[in-house]
């Protein structure tokens, strides 16, 4: 087993995942770990680094795969007796445009945004080492999403008490008012990313909360972040920071020094804790 330290970026590819895995290398004291759903983009983008004078190792990563997950996990347990970073980055999102019913798209984006971040945190968390750093790449949209959910469940979504049970019971009914069709009249808002990292968002404060309960004495620190709006596959080309200003804020909560005691379950955008 080595004592290196070793860091790990989902969805990495590409956008602002390889741009954090690319801040990594350079600042990171140890291994650095780009993944991806296919093998031979993962090792392009390895290439590419390389290409830059930059070391970073790959690792296939399907957030959406259970299986996939448990076989990452095994292997830092195994090569590494742990984790000591974790940037839960791995996203997708419909465009604009988009002509897929309302309903196809809730699922499938909660399935990867929400339900595929949540089974890597499962399996994820409990590897991070004292001193561990973990970020979920959120969005500024979860904000402006919560604002348009009816005042129960903006309640609901900023208790300090809600559940991961509760939490996904939310997320389950999401996804099933917008199969009948009845979503804006349960009080839902009509973005279907926007309630997945209404999701993130609420989920890291959840973890951070049962982190400070169960681990106190680890001094993990876990945030939600946002980014900015960044040129991506993703984001489009109208975008306003380049794929490195959006890997800032991520970097910035992955490399907290070992003596810092926050942002701890915050809300962080352009480096800054949001009020949520």
């Amino acid at each position: 087993m080595s004592n290196v330290r070793v860091a790990v970026v989902t969805g990495s590819n590409k956008g602002i995942g390889l741009s954090v895995v690319r801040a990594l290398c350079r600042q990171f004291p140890g291994d650095v770990y780009l993944t991806a759903r296919d093998p031979g983009r993962g090792q392009e983008a390895v290439k590419k680094l390389q290409e830059e004078g930059l070391h970073a190792f790959f690792h296939q990563l399907d957030i959406d795969d259970l299986q996939s997950i448990r076989a990452l996990r095994d292997f830092l347990k195994e090569k590494y007796g742990g984790l000591d970073v974790l940037i839960n980055n791995a996203g997708i999102a419909f465009k604009v445009h988009d002509t897929t019913p309302f309903a196809v798209q809730a699922e499938v984006t909660l399935k990867t945004n929400f339900f595929g971040t949540r089974n890597t945190c499962t399996e994820l968390l409990p590897l991070v080492k004292p001193y561990g750093r973990v970020v979920n790449v959120s969005s500024m949209v979860s904000s402006s999403a919560l604002g348009k959910c009816s005042g129960e469940l903006q309640q609901k979504f900023r208790s300090n008490t809600i559940t991961e049970d509760e939490l996904v019971e939310l997320m389950t009914k999401f996804v099933e008012d917008a199969k009948k069709n009845v979503h804006e009249k349960e009080g839902w808002p009509n973005t279907a990313y926007g309630v997945s990292k209404i999701g993130v968002t609420v989920l890291s404060r959840i973890q951070a909360r049962m982190l400070s309960e169960k681990r106190k004495d680890d001094h993990i620190l876990l945030n939600a972040c946002c980014p900015g709006w960044v040129r991506t596959d993703m984001a489009g080309p109208k975008a306003p920071k380049s794929p490195d200003e959006g890997a800032e804020t991520p970097v910035y909560l992955a490399l907290l020094p070992s003596n810092a005691d926050g942002p701890h379950g915050q809300f962080v955008s352009e480096k800054t804790v949001q009020t949520w």
